[in-house]
């Protein structure tokens, strides 16, 4: 998937527009704000757990070359083999080799955004390796060749009547009549027709939420079976994880999986949390022949040198963008690449370079939501911010927008231009809309009053109603 953060704000206005993608969004609220509010509020200790995830995240961070030398040691005694990726070419090399080695056909994956990071599909694809993605969601995307809007729901912009028109265009073995009206209906389908191919597949590949520096074992955590079936049923099992995923040690990532679930989906605990690590052992019942690693750095060790190393605590939750008004208004495709909401504004610039992207952290409202709900607390508006500066010292927003801002700051210097204009300006408004105590149209301001009104102010400005009160 490349990067097409360029298109930011035209493909903001054509999802504005899209009435089908703002009746999928609206899911938002209701399947992951609200359950994470109610969830949360049953802990009392979550912020003190929020506080223990940071430091926890800082000290792997500080101490990254230690752990994942450990790890890698501990894979290589369970049996496994650990690979080093620099970029995502070396990356997806790396995995099409180990699939050659092993004469792969097939290959079946479980939800993984590291893997969409670096295009794995498309590679594998071109080589005829056949890939099936076996999270219902992704499923989805597959059979429409679509891309994740949602690090956790990747489908959220799907509603159901076009799930049920890609399910008879994909099964059209099925009967073209069967009722696909509800969603039991269509989890139905999408469970018989996934189930048998899993024992098909000759490599399965999943991504991991937690590498274990101290067992040298992988942990996935999901509300699907195709992850275990993934790595358990296919002759070599590949993990595809990034370098910050690995913790200490089990107790680590019980921590983490206290605010990890609550914050992503509203619940205390996912309904599967697998652990796994090397081949099958002799008295083992099922699992791999092969365990393979494939450990990613793709941009992640220069995010080290500055406060981007921040980002690298992110643990894949997903709440920054359900809590976004931004992210709720245009979706996750908008931004262009794998990472949607708050977090992809700092983390694709900061993976794939500020000129093709300096327009995400624009994205924001700085309204503070994202840093207030984040369970690892995050500071992304401050990072986005960092970002803005940048891209505007580069000269990377349009000369419009530089001669706006340059004018704001000189008026902002001079109190008393600023306290004449905006006495101006108001009462200019005022007079003008208190008739009708809106604008629907108003010159400087089409982005807003294009999607909604613009309320009249009141005659007199904060502060002159603050001077007033104080005499």
């Amino acid at each position: 998937m490349q990067v097409t953060s360029t298109k930011f704000k035209s493909a903001s206005q054509q999802a504005i527009a899209d009435p089908t993608l703002q009746r999928a969004l609206t899911n938002i609220h209701r399947g992951f704000v609200a359950k994470r509010a109610k969830v949360t509020a049953k802990l009392p200790e979550f912020d003190t757990l929020r506080d223990q995830a940071r430091d926890l995240k800082n000290h792997v961070l500080a101490n990254l070359d230690t752990y994942l030398t450990q790890y890698e040691k501990n894979v290589q005694a369970a049996g496994g083999t650990v690979h080093w990726a620099r970029d995502a070419e070396e990356a997806r090399q790396i995995i099409a080799d180990i699939c050659q080695q092993q004469n792969a056909k097939k290959v079946t994956k479980g939800k993984s955004m590291i893997t969409e990071e670096i295009a794995l599909n498309d590679h594998l694809e071109a080589q005829g390796i056949e890939v099936l993605e076996t999270d219902l969601g992704e499923y989805i995307l597959q059979l429409r060749n679509d891309h994740p809007s949602h690090i956790v729901a990747p489908a959220i912009h799907i509603v159901k009547e076009q799930v049920a028109d890609s399910f008879r265009e994909a099964h059209q073995t099925l009967d073209p009549e069967r009722d696909l009206s509800d969603i039991d209906r269509l989890l139905v389908e999408a469970r018989s027709t996934l189930r048998h191919r899993f024992g098909q597949a000759d490599v399965g590949i999943t991504g991991a939420n937690f590498l274990l520096a101290d067992s040298g074992m992988a942990g996935i955590v999901t509300n699907e079976g195709n992850g275990d079936l993934t790595q358990m049923r296919a002759k070599t099992h590949v993990v595809v994880a990034s370098l910050e995923k690995v913790l200490p040690d089990f107790d680590a990532a019980a921590l983490i999986m206290r605010v990890l679930a609550r914050s992503a989906t509203g619940q205390e605990i996912t309904a599967y949390t697998t652990f796994s690590g090397g081949p099958r052992r002799q008295d083992d019942v099922d699992g791999p022949e092969q365990y393979h690693v494939v450990l990613v750095d793709n941009g992640r060790t220069n995010m080290f040198a500055d406060e981007r190393r921040e980002m690298l605590r992110c643990i894949r939750c997903g709440a920054c963008m359900n809590h976004c008004p931004v992210y709720g208004a245009v979706g996750g495709q908008t931004y262009g690449w794998v990472y949607p909401g708050p977090m992809g504004a700092v983390l694709t610039p900061s993976l794939a370079g500020l000129n093709k992207t300096h327009l995400l952290p624009n994205a924001s409202t700085f309204c503070g939501r994202c840093v207030e709900v984040c369970p690892v607390r995050i500071p992304l508006t401050k990072l986005m911010r960092n970002y803005r500066e940048q891209a505007f010292e580069k000269k990377l927003d349009a000369p419009r927008a530089r001669w706006a801002l340059k004018l704001w700051a000189w008026v902002a210097k001079h109190p008393k231009v600023y306290h004449f204009g905006t006495r101006m300006t108001v009462k200019f408004l005022y007079c003008f809309g208190n008739k009708q105590g809106r604008f629907s149209r108003l010159p400087l301001a089409t982005g807003w009053t294009a999607h909604r009104d613009f309320p009249a102010p009141e005659a007199k400005t904060f502060q002159q109603q603050w001077q007033a009160h104080e005499k």
